[in-house]
């Protein structure tokens, strides 16, 4: 361990104690070699955070190289209020990305070095003036000429942050322009100390016009600081980042934010606001792409549909046997990958095989039945078809509410113990659909989010493949078909078309409804009652909007009063 280093290890505690006494953070991991900077990730500055695993990356060479020995106890204590203040956790960060994005309308790769720099702001000022801390001795110990105006800009307002004379830390004349924006960020982030999140729109905006001065991608005076741009790359994806916040969208620039005391646009109106209550899939990917999450694409879409499907999960219907079944132990099966883990029996696995191989040598115990006295609650089947032909939007570039609406209810089975078989078809054209009945959510959402774009309509095909064929559905399964007006003309088309969704209905054994977009019912009045007539319940919406509503009433309207005894 080299001297440095000793002496950085024992400035640690100082550092913690700078934000509280109680704060609990691993050491931090010091780098000597660019190849140690190489395998920390740790490219440009000479520190970093890392969210997903709560590290300190800090390079020792560059602190010598910068000359910044004395200023231990300062840089962790900075590194440490990326985690204990700004951004603090994966969801923070990305809603403060959210919002430096919204204000940099055809800037936005450079939201992670605005995001850097506020956050940055933020956390001196406190540690400066709260923690008594020398972080203006950090900027000039690299004080160097600079004619980057962004630059000067933010230097600028740690010098009125500080009351510190102009040229403390930068030696540049600067324009009243750039005097004015420096006064009105300095009085942002003291107004904004305690509830960051909201001021890093207006922020933005500000740095907005110095950006736009600036070449595509060039980061120059500002790299060495940037210790916060990558903190959030990984493998995990924040929750809740799928609706937007009320405070989100079109911010403002800081003269004209009330808060700051400047005067409102519009005479005191609301400037922006929410129009949707949601983002779409392309901003929520482009999103998480900006903080480095490392999934694919397709499963960030997937991911997308599920948030916003949660909050109107209900429990899906399940139907009264005659008589209840007691447990009967009988043997063992390989545990499938999408069922539940508690189910795994490990003792018998790891006997059979010490390589654990999830699908492959882990087993769960196989029960047999015995009748038992009280009645069981046998969850019904979800078989789901979704018209995906050419009039149906793809839901990877904007919401799509039949998927929505179909991941509702899909996930409401499944919660309910179901099994569920999804179908996309655009026909005459193309298919899509899972390998039968699954309890696999992953699978299920997969194919409900793809996208064909081809044909008129849900093909009625699709039913007779699935409900008569030589080996129909085992259990009562509930056939819920979304699509429109269409599907009239495709009924009449295919041959014995009425008789095949007839069929269907009466084989599946659990209820069968058909969903219609139709703006004019009246028109289709005598068709609609053919479909009743033959078995299916028909619901009607005007909007696609409106299918939401219908999946989350789906489970109540048709087997939750039923299966309660009302």
């Amino acid at each position: 361990m080299s001297d440095l280093e000793q002496a950085w290890l024992d400035c640690w505690p100082r550092a913690l104690a700078a934000w509280s006494p109680f704060t609990k953070l691993a050491p931090p991991r010091f780098c000597h070699t660019l190849a140690d900077e190489v395998r920390e990730d740790l490219t440009g500055s000479f520190a970093m955070i890392r969210l997903d695993d709560h590290a300190v990356v800090i390079s020792l060479r560059q602190v010598a190289a910068h000359r910044l020995h004395a200023f231990g106890v300062e840089i962790l204590a900075h590194e440490i209020g990326h985690h204990v203040y700004a951004p603090a956790d994966l969801r923070d960060n990305a809603r403060l990305l959210a919002r430096v994005r919204a204000g940099l309308p055809s800037r936005e790769r450079d939201a992670g070095l605005v995001a850097n720099l506020y956050a940055d702001l933020l956390i001196n000022d406190r540690l400066q003036r709260s923690a008594g801390l020398d972080m203006a001795g950090v900027y000039r110990a690299l004080k160097a000429p600079s004619a980057d105006r962004l630059w000067q800009v933010y230097l600028r307002i740690y010098e009125v942050l500080w009351s510190l004379p102009s040229g403390t830390l930068i030696d540049a004349d600067l324009t009243e322009e750039q005097q004015v924006d420096a006064a009105l960020a300095a009085r942002l982030v003291r107004s904004y100390a305690r509830d960051w999140v909201r001021g890093a729109g207006p922020f933005a905006v500000l740095c907005l016009t110095y950006l736009l001065e600036r070449p595509d991608d060039e980061r120059g005076a500002f790299t060495p600081w940037l210790d916060a741009v990558g903190a959030g790359a990984g493998e995990q994806i924040p929750e809740g980042l799928a609706d937007l916040e009320d405070d989100e969208e079109a911010p403002v620039h800081p003269a004209f934010d009330p808060a700051l005391g400047g005067a409102s646009l519009g005479g005191g109106e609301t400037v922006g606001g929410v129009k949707n209550q949601h983002r779409e899939p392309t901003q929520y990917v482009d999103l998480m792409k900006s903080l480095g999450v490392e999934i694919d694409e397709r499963e960030l879409v997937i991911r997308y549909y599920r948030e916003l499907a949660v909050p109107h999960l209900v429990r899906f219907p399940a139907r009264l046997a005659q008589q209840a079944e007691d447990p009967l132990p009988e043997g063992l099966d390989v545990w499938d990958v999408g069922s539940p883990v508690a189910q795994i029996d490990w003792i018998q696995s790891l006997v059979r095989s010490p390589h654990v191989i999830p699908g492959y040598t882990t087993y769960e115990r196989v029960y047999g039945t015995t009748a038992g006295g009280q009645p069981a609650r046998v969850p019904v089947d979800l078989y789901l078809g979704v018209d995906c032909s050419g009039s149906m939007s793809n839901p990877k570039l904007a919401m799509s509410y039949p998927v929505l609406a179909g991941a509702i209810v899909t996930l409401s089975a499944l919660r309910a113990g179901a099994r569920v078989m999804a179908c996309l078809s655009g026909e005459p054209g193309q298919h899509t659909e899972t390998d039968g009945f699954l309890r696999d959510e992953k699978r299920v959402l997969g194919v409900l989010t793809g996208y064909l774009g081809t044909g008129y309509s849900f093909g009625v095909l699709r039913l007779q493949d699935t409900f008569l064929g030589p080996e129909p559905p085992a259990r009562p399964t509930h056939v819920l078909v979304v699509t429109d007006a269409d599907i009239f003309h495709m009924l009449g088309q295919v041959k014995d078309g009425w008789e095949i969704a007839k069929r269907a209905a009466e084989v599946a054994g659990g209820g069968a409804t058909f969903v219609l977009n139709i703006p004019n019912p009246a028109y289709h009045a005598v068709r609609i009652e053919r479909l009743r007539a033959i078995g299916w319940d028909v619901h009607l919406v005007s909007t696609q909007q409106e299918l939401v509503a219908f999946a989350r009433a789906f489970s109540r309207r048709h087997y939750e009063a039923q299966r309660e005894g009302r």
